[in-house]
């Protein structure tokens, strides 16, 4: 059984980010939208975790874009179609308010 998590909120400002780490499965996938792009700032601690985690990661593209954040090539930046079909490919979705 799998789990789409989607974060929306800064990595910067709580501990969202880091709970979903602790319990995120192999067969797993995380989705950044809105502030959670910010955790693919290059040099920052959040964007060192995500990338040595090996995670099936994936950012809104349009979120990546409108925060002026570059995708790294170990992420996939995705449009809303995509968001809909990941969702669709998970058996849950588990979005952390």
């Amino acid at each position: 059984m799998s789990t789409l998590h989607v974060l929306s909120h800064s990595p910067f400002g709580d501990s969202r980010l880091s709970s979903c780490l602790r319990i995120i499965g192999a067969a797993d996938a995380l989705l950044l939208s809105g502030d959670a792009a910010y955790a693919l700032q290059p040099g920052t601690v959040p964007f060192a975790t995500l990338q040595t985690r090996g995670l099936k990661l994936y950012v809104l593209a349009e979120d990546a874009q409108a925060r002026a954040i570059d995708v790294p090539d170990w992420a996939r930046a995705i449009d809303y179609p995509a968001f809909v079909e990941l969702s669709i490919q998970h058996d849950k979705v588990n979005t952390w308010l």
